[in-house]
Order: C-alpha cells, then structure tokens, then sequence
C-alpha cells in the first residue's frame, strides 16, 4: 500500500446513549441490535458532529458503522458531509455478542464471573469473548486497509460502533497486551478517539484511554501509541 494514501485521520466513534445505557431489563425484551437511542444520546451524537465537521475542515471523508440501530441512529445524527455510497454497513463491528433475550440474573453472574476470569478470554455462555471480537476486527482492519490503495482514497474515516470494539481496535493496531487492554475504560457515549496520522505515517492517539487499573504500566510501545 502506498503510505501517502493513508488517510490523515481515523476516527473512531462511540455510539450515544442508548436505552440500554438507561435500563439493561430491555435486553429481556428487544433485541441488542435493535435497541435505540435515548433523546440525549441524539443531541450527544450532534454536538459530536459538530466537532468533527469543524476538525475535517472540508477534507473528504468515508463512514464504516455497526449495523445495530444505535449506531445507524449516530451516524445519522452526526451529520457528516459523507455521501451515501461512501458509507458501509459493516457487520464486524458489531457489539460483542452476549446472549439472544438475555436473562439480567445470569448475565450479572457472569459478568462477576468475567470480573474473575479477565474480559478479554471470558466467553459469555451464548456469546462472544473479548478475543472473538478482536479476531473479526483483524479481518475489519485487512479490508479497511485495502480501500486506502488508491488515489481517490478519502483523508478521513469515521468508523462509528462500540465501546468495546472501539478498545480492540486500537489494541489491534497499535499491538496492546491483554493487560494493557483490561486496565482500560471504555469512552463515554458519542465519545471521538482520534487516530492521527504523523510525519513518518504512522498514526498517534490524539488523548489515552482513561486508565481504571493505574497498577498496569504501559510497555514503551503501549505508550508510543499516543506520545
């Protein structure tokens, strides 16, 4: 791939508050990829908007977004000047799947029981592991890759999805450790993470993740992510 093709920024996008976020007895009823946002995750999404639209200055842009409805709902509400055909659906980036209908009991149990094992390992009894995301945001990131070998490539994407995924992927691309990644918080709902393109085109978090387990030192690499 031609480096000077690389896009100046990657920006990754937390989806705004969902009615999930509010209540968790909704995934006893609706299904996790149709829940939707709340009234202030749509203004979180537009005032996000707002500071990327001024941050893209009129520089070109293309969108990837989970096809879960509160992702959908985001990017609608970001009010990117991104055309319809530059936008893809992407199923990879999609929440860790944790069970269908989900039952609140069993699913606090074991999330006890994942505080214990680590996040990253623990596969929920009808779901996915941590590791199971990483594994298809690998093959997102292979595909995302071979859309930058061109001219007409875009200098900015915004890849709108989930907290976790948001996490994975940087741990990803920038080859965190498992416990460089489990010391991390997930950002806050409509929350940017700017990845920014550098001089020898390699890319720098514009601002860390907040660390929770400050007991976790960073490797040299892990802190070159964002120094």
């Amino acid at each position: 791939m031609s480096l000077e093709h690389r896009p100046n920024r990657i920006i990754l996008v937390r989806h705004g508050e969902s009615e999930g976020n509010l209540d968790d007895t909704i995934y006893e009823r609706v299904p996790d990829h149709r829940i939707g946002l709340t009234p202030r995750g749509f203004e979180q999404a537009r005032q996000t908007g707002a500071a990327i639209r001024d941050l893209l200055d009129g520089e070109s842009v293309e969108a990837y977004v989970s096809p879960y409805v509160r992702t959908r709902q985001t990017l609608d509400a970001l009010g990117l000047p991104v055309a319809e055909r530059d936008v893809r659906v992407e199923p990879r980036l999609r929440e860790q799947d944790w069970a269908n209908f989900q039952d609140p009991v069993d699913i606090a149990e074991q999330k006890a029981e994942r505080d214990l094992y680590g996040h990253f390992f623990y596969r929920f009894s009808h779901g996915e592991s941590g590791s199971d995301v990483y594994d298809r945001v690998s093959t997102f990131l292979e595909s995302m890759h071979r859309n930058f070998e061109t001219p007409a490539a875009p200098r900015n994407v915004v890849i709108v999805t989930h907290g976790l995924t948001m996490r994975l992927f940087c741990m990803r691309w920038f080859h965190w450790s498992v416990d460089y990644f489990e010391s991390l918080d997930n950002p806050e709902n409509a929350q940017p993470v700017v990845l920014l393109r550098q001089k020898d085109f390699r890319y720098r978090l514009e601002s860390p993740f907040t660390q929770w387990n400050t007991d976790v030192v960073p490797t040299e690499r892990e802190r070159s992510s964002w120094l």
